[in-house]
């Protein structure tokens, strides 16, 4: 069982530009198998979207750093958790997720990172236009 759908509704505060709706409750929904109600949690998904939104500012609301591009977001995203996976050593496991689940056999370093993207396009700019005077 998931929480399906999220419902929000008015708080008992004053409606301000930037104040989110406060959730009153969820629909829970079983996805695949027989969850034992008892046992369901969102507690590790919970806890991975606030991982992300801290490592990530472009998840946060009202930075410099948001993404103007979808396209760009999508390559932010694969390149922190190809670093989460594979660069950064976790402090409980001590050793990154992919050497953990046998997909790495050393901890990365930045620059094996970086060595898996493409190289850039460039495009050869034309002549810009003089000003009149």
């Amino acid at each position: 069982m998931t929480p399906d759908n999220k419902v929000y509704g008015a708080s008992g505060e004053p409606e301000t530009r930037y104040s989110p709706a406060t959730c009153i409750g969820c629909d829970m929904k079983t996805i695949s198998g027989v969850p034992d109600p008892k046992h369901v949690s969102t507690s590790y998904v919970e806890r991975q979207n606030l991982t992300m939104r801290m490592s990530m500012r472009r998840f946060t609301r009202l930075t410099n750093g948001f993404s103007k591009k979808v396209e760009n977001h999508g390559h932010a995203v694969a390149l922190y958790f190809m670093y989460y996976n594979f660069v950064r050593v976790h402090q409980t496991l001590r050793v990154t997720p992919a050497m953990e689940a046998g997909l790495s056999g050393h901890v990365w370093d930045m620059e094996e990172l970086v060595a898996l993207l493409p190289e850039p396009k460039v495009a050869k700019r034309g002549p810009y236009k003089k000003k009149a005077a």
